[in-house]
């Protein structure tokens, strides 16, 4: 299971942390076109509705189509480069802390590496780690998935060049504050909940029914997500919208534009133009990568430490039969 298991000693943090960046790595290729499709929805100014006929996007399967038909097939991996580099770095971060901080947890406090309020606390602390980790990347990603065509950036160093000479250096962490105070919870949630459905899976399945364990951590990984990022969702629109601020010309092809002063001038804005429902634009992509991606992160995650725990089980089998 995801955490420190007193009596499983299997993986060490090092090994956790390749495990962490290998599901990173396979999850992103599997879940950008759910990513780009989310971006869009939420730097749109315009009501997500085809009743308004100022509005490019207004659903997942005519955005994916529009996209498709303008963009072409690529543009669901536009960003796919510094997006790798964010899911590798923020799994290995991520999950690296995440075990060290349970195992820590366990052997100095009273408290249960198993308890839901240590993955809660613990999972929240490993992500705002990993976030300020990769916070830069994670604003290149944005940068790419929002631009439409001609192209303002061709390439990663031109975008990372560009970016640095015409707004300086802390244009990286645009969208920082917003990030942080969401990702805690968010974090925290999906590990409280992960734990909490695999608990609840162990004590509902029967001993003889607990071979298809690959299943069900898809399925509590995809739960989790779901609920940690339906009570979160507002503080992800809103980095977004501060990290695409300075880039106004590469999103004229989308339609209105705007900018903002920080978060809140941000949060005042949208709730004056948009009304309380843009707090809530591409909520329904947004969820369904949530549950796919986290189902798949956990999914992958317990796959992979199970692959090392076999490897090492076999190198020590071998080394005492030699």
């Amino acid at each position: 299971m995801v955490g420190y298991d007193p009596e499983a000693k299997c993986v060490s943090t090092l090994e956790a942390a390749a495990a962490g960046s290998a599901a990173g790595l396979v999850n992103r290729v599997c879940v950008s076109p759910l990513d780009v499709i989310k971006i869009r929805f939420q730097l749109q100014i315009e009501q997500l509705s085809s009743r308004n006929p100022l509005a490019k996007y207004h659903g997942i399967l005519q955005a994916a189509q529009r996209i498709l038909r303008e963009e072409g097939l690529f543009a669901f991996w536009k960003g796919h480069v510094p997006a790798q580099f964010l899911s590798v770095g923020y799994g290995a971060v991520q999950f690296m802390v995440f075990e060290s901080l349970t195992k820590l947890v366990h052997n100095v406090t009273s408290y249960s590496a198993r308890d839901s309020f240590v993955h809660f606390v613990c999972g929240g602390v490993a992500a705002c780690t990993a976030t300020v980790a990769v916070q830069p990347v994670d604003t290149l990603r944005t940068r790419f998935a929002a631009q439409g065509e001609p192209k303002i950036y061709h390439s990663l160093r031109h975008a990372v060049v560009t970016m640095y000479r015409t707004e300086g250096r802390w244009t990286f962490y645009r969208g920082l504050t917003p990030t942080i105070i969401a990702v805690f919870p968010y974090a925290g949630l999906q590990f409280s909940f992960y734990n909490i459905f695999q608990q609840f899976s162990e004590w509902m399945i029967p001993a003889e029914g607990k071979k298809a364990g690959n299943v069900k951590n898809l399925v509590c990984g995809s739960c989790a997500g779901i609920i940690s990022k339906t009570l979160t969702y507002p503080f992800d629109l809103f980095k977004k919208r501060l990290q695409v601020g300075g880039f106004e010309q590469a999103r004229a092809a989308f339609g209105q534009v705007r900018t903002y002063r920080g978060l809140l001038d941000c949060v005042r804005q949208i709730m004056r133009e948009e009304g309380p429902g843009g707090f809530f634009k591409g909520l329904s992509p947004s969820l369904l990568k949530a549950a796919v991606s986290t189902g798949l992160i956990f999914f992958w995650y317990e796959l992979f430490c199970s692959l090392l725990c076999t490897l090492k089980s076999t190198d020590i089998t071998k080394k005492k039969r030699s």
